[in-house]
């Protein structure tokens, strides 16, 4: 494949063309991406199963309340907030200056958050900003609080 590299730069070409040397052309790159599908789908469902029997067991030890949310939010709501609760113990007590009186504290929080969509939508979020999350959840987020669970 041929590239134009008279809008580089002239001390940035040399590095470009030895970088471009290593890579296929767009069309090479996406029949190769595009070639193993199956493998590809079986290893991410693999994947996501394992993740959740992982997020049903955790949420089980600790007694965590079901999520709400249309179906098919469910289960990565679970996973998602898995793994953002278990980030945060990481970085907040494991690693950092929390105590676990504070992380029950915490951990309270968590409980009333039920909405599937609020865990998802902080699936990227570090683990240490989870208390300031948590205080900014909207009440449409947190679900019917249950005094005898």
């Amino acid at each position: 494949m041929t590239h134009d590299l008279s809008n580089r730069p002239a001390d940035r070409r040399a590095g470009y063309a030895r970088w471009l040397e290593g890579r296929d052309c767009t069309d090479c790159w996406k029949a190769t991406r595009d070639s193993d599908t199956e493998s590809k789908e079986a290893w991410l469902a693999a994947k996501r199963t394992e993740e959740q029997q992982a997020a049903r067991a955790w949420a089980e030890q600790f007694d965590m309340p079901p999520l709400e949310g249309p179906e098919k939010a469910l289960a990565w709501g679970e996973r998602s907030r898995h793994q953002l609760v278990t980030a945060a113990y990481s970085a907040l007590v494991s690693e950092g200056t929390w105590d676990e009186a504070d992380w029950a504290v915490l951990e309270d929080k968590i409980r009333t958050i039920a909405r599937a969509g609020w865990w998802i939508d902080q699936r990227d979020a570090e683990g240490s900003d989870l208390p300031e999350l948590l205080d900014a959840a909207a009440s449409a987020d947190v679900g019917t609080e249950n005094p005898f669970r």
